[in-house]
């Protein structure tokens, strides 16, 4: 394992993140916080609790995947796509460095930007709403989960587009609606039982789900599957990302 190729990408893409810190880290949580603002208070005024908890607490697990999902996607596809742009990916598919060791690079510079989100997100909530974390090591794994398989998700996204336009193509048209479809502002058990049924095969539903059950130990779905599912999305994503290199997809063309 060339773990100077790893660190090497990671310190660059970390350095491009303090350059870009009021667009990096500071504009999604001031987003953020103003959907606090407007649901937490606007719409919390008129909904007293949902399953014992406070709707302004109950929607702090939803809005952090919120900002953690669409950020991971963000900051993996960009960082890998730029190389793309200006033709420099070949000096790091001619560099001295496996598939594995660009990806780790590039994926855990990623994750670790949109884990610094979620975590200042997490704080800033605590000043808005009254937060209680149950299980607070299970919500430090689904978060670390939850930022590196999106990365790795962004990160093929950031290869497949061919232009500006393609690298936000699926994050607004797929991935947004199912996470606001994926009970980050409301609890499945609220919905009629045939789009309950329906809901099970949103998979952000299982990411929300559990990471709610680690706040309040309020779950959708049982937490085992909420795990599962991750795992599985996270080891698809890695097959794809393999797959991808072995065959120069998008990369050598």
């Amino acid at each position: 394992m060339n773990l100077y190729a790893i660190l090497a990408i990671y310190r660059f893409e970390m350095a491009r993140t303090f350059r870009t810190l009021l667009q990096s880290i500071i504009s999604p949580v001031i987003s953020t916080s103003l959907y606090f603002v407007v649901f937490g208070a606007a719409i919390g005024s008129r909904i007293d609790e949902v399953e014992g908890v406070s709707y302004g607490a109950f929607i702090v697990p939803g809005l952090i995947m919120l900002s953690v999902i669409t950020q991971s996607i963000s900051n993996a596809s960009f960082g890998i796509y730029f190389p793309k742009f200006i033709g420099s990916i070949y000096e790091h598919l001619s560099a001295p460095a496996s598939f594995l060791e660009i990806t780790a690079g590039y994926v855990l510079a990623a994750a670790t930007k949109s884990l610094a989100i979620g975590l200042i997100i997490l704080i800033t909530a605590f000043f808005f709403v009254d937060i209680t974390l149950q299980h607070p090591v299970w919500m430090l794994v689904f978060l670390v989960l939850t930022c590196l398989s999106f990365s790795l998700f962004g990160f093929i996204i950031g290869i497949w587009a061919q232009n500006f336009e393609q690298l936000q193509l699926v994050p607004l048209l797929l991935v947004q609606p199912l996470i606001f479809l994926g009970g980050a502002f409301y609890s499945a058990s609220m919905l009629p039982p045939l789009w309950q049924t329906v809901s099970l095969f949103n998979p952000v539903v299982y990411l929300v789900s559990g990471f709610r059950w680690s706040f309040y130990g309020l779950a959708d779905v049982p937490i085992g599957w909420s795990l599962l599912a991750i795992l599985a999305f996270t080891l698809i994503c890695m097959a794809i990302v393999g797959w991808i290199f072995r065959t120069g997809w998008r990369l050598r063309d």
